[in-house]
């Protein structure tokens, strides 16, 4: 039993430190402690309901007052915080309005009740009252503590709202440079350098070689950098796409690599018109290139299908003996731009001798339905 009541305290003073910090929290309860205590003591001495002998007095019991509030302050503001944090869980402001308002307020006033009674016996123990029976003394204080927490509670739900507000905002800033920063990533991995050079090169050498086949290879690599463009902003791309896509981009390679890079599709045509991020095929298709020996030799192979609505794209592993420390950068871009239009995520393994690349397709409904 000890274990769960330690948990349940670790969770609450965790989910309370997170909306309120102890020294903001600290601070609000003196406040509103020291405030209620000057009216409290201000208006039972010109109602005559407890006289006051002085400014000394006023002073001795501002400070057992607000030493008392303080206490009560604290036995008041976590509970509340656990209630809202429940409510917000189980009766959201949004939906359950109706159920929500009168539930919250018989709890708000249930705590205000209890704690007013615990204090105010705690406050007969260290000075008895004399004038004054403690029956009507408790029942005026749960009063005042009603209203005080129903105050507080109101306080509370406002700062809540305004910080979950600041948070959202926050992350959709953080979430938009992300993006951002992802697509100059894509973009940038298809302009870079190499590939523009080694491009050129092949182009260079076919125009002395044969004209169609480089006016074939202008149209195709025209093809590539402006699906590139058209797509960079946008979220998803069809398969179908991707699909074209992906030709004109080993068109180029094939004309580089010649018959030592081969490649075979086998897609149904139903799932043409499946989802997923562009240029995804891009970055596979480069990864396969990039960290294998492609020679004849060793040719390599790539084999794209579907596994149900997964695509799949396997080669052949030959590594490179010299080749420069991978970032994986292309990959990780990959699967967070999926994590912003999906909760599927691609997978990538080793098999013996192959290397598979696994692209879940984005159904359009669940498309349309999901991403904003």
């Amino acid at each position: 039993m000890s274990s769960y009541v330690a948990i349940f305290k670790q969770m609450l003073f965790k989910q309370v430190n997170r909306l309120f910090p102890f020294s903001r929290l600290l601070v609000f309860l003196i406040g509103l402690a020291v405030g209620v205590q000057i009216i409290v003591i201000v208006y039972n001495h010109i109602s005559g309901y407890y006289l006051l002998d002085g400014y000394l007095h006023f002073f001795l019991r501002l400070l057992r007052g607000s030493l008392l509030s303080l206490l009560a302050g604290f036995l008041i503001a976590y509970p509340d915080l656990f209630v809202i944090q429940y409510l917000n869980k189980k009766a959201p402001w949004g939906e359950n309005l109706l159920k929500r308002l009168p539930l919250q307020l018989v709890l708000t006033v249930g705590i205000a009740a209890v704690i007013a009674t615990l204090v105010t016996m705690l406050a007969n123990r260290i000075k008895v009252y004399e004038d004054h029976d403690i029956a009507s003394i408790v029942i005026t204080n749960i009063l005042i503590y009603a209203v005080v927490n129903i105050v507080v509670m109101a306080i509370f739900e406002g700062w809540i709202l305004y910080h979950e507000r600041t948070r959202v905002k926050q992350m959709a800033d953080s979430l938009q440079t992300e993006l951002s920063q992802i697509k100059f990533e894509v973009l940038k991995s298809q302009i870079n350098p190499h590939f523009m050079f080694n491009s050129l090169n092949v182009l260079s050498g076919l125009i002395n070689k044969d004209v169609k086949k480089a006016q074939l290879f202008i149209d195709e690599f025209s093809m590539i950098y402006r699906y590139v463009l058209e797509t960079i902003e946008q979220p998803v791309a069809t398969l179908g796409k991707e699909l074209e896509f992906m030709r004109s981009y080993l068109f180029l390679q094939q004309i580089r690599y010649g018959a030592n890079l081969t490649y075979a599709v086998d897609i149904p045509a139903g799932l043409l018109e499946m989802f997923l991020p562009p240029l995804s095929l891009q970055v596979v298709l480069e990864n396969a290139m990039k960290h294998n020996i492609v020679n004849e030799a060793k040719p390599l192979h790539i084999e794209i299908s579907v596994d149900g609505n997964t695509l799949v794209i396997k080669n052949n592993i030959q590594p490179k003996i010299s080749k420069g420390v991978s970032t994986g950068l292309g990959l990780k871009n990959l699967v967070k731009r999926y994590a912003l239009i999906s909760h599927l995520q691609p997978e990538f393994t080793v098999e013996t001798n192959h290397y598979l690349a696994k692209l879940p397709l984005i159904n359009p409904e669940y498309h349309e339905g999901s991403y904003h």
